[in-house]
C-alpha cells in the first residue's frame, strides 16, 4: 500500500466518499496530506484505519460505538466484537426463520 487520494481510497475498500467524510467528522480519521492539487491523501495506516471502521460498520456497530472501541485496549475490543458476534448470530437465526416461512407461505400459494 502507499498515500492514496480519498477517490482511491473510496474505489480501493467500496466506501463512499460522504462515508470517509463521516469518519472524519466523528474524528476517526483524517487525511494525512493533500496533493499539489488539493486532493486529500490518506496514508498507509490512515487506510487501515478506513479499512477496519468498514469492518465494524459492516458488523453492525454505529459510529458512535466505533468511535467508543477503535482506540480501545485489545481486550475491551475483544469483548464488544464477540457481543456483537452473538447479535449477528441471532440474526441470522431469525432471518433463516422468516426464510422458512417465506417458503412454506409460497408452497402454499
Amino acid at each position: 500500500m502507499s498515500e492514496r487520494t480519498l477517490k482511491e481510497v473510496c474505489n480501493a475498500y467500496g466506501i463512499s466518499r460522504r462515508a470517509i467524510q463521516g469518519y472524519e467528522k466523528a474524528g476517526l480519521v483524517s487525511a494525512t496530506g493533500k496533493t499539489k492539487h488539493g486532493y486529500l491523501l490518506y496514508d498507509d495506516l490512515s487506510q487501515e484505519r478506513i479499512k477496519k471502521i468498514k469492518l465494524f460498520q459492516d458488523m453492525g456497530f454505529s459510529i458512535k460505538e466505533i468511535c467508543e472501541i477503535i482506540d480501545s485496549p485489545p481486550s475491551v475490543i475483544r469483548s464488544s466484537l464477540e457481543e456483537q458476534l452473538i447479535k449477528l448470530k441471532e440474526e441470522c437465526k431469525q432471518k433463516r426463520e422468516i426464510i422458512r416461512i417465506t417458503k412454506e407461505y409460497i408452497a402454499k400459494l
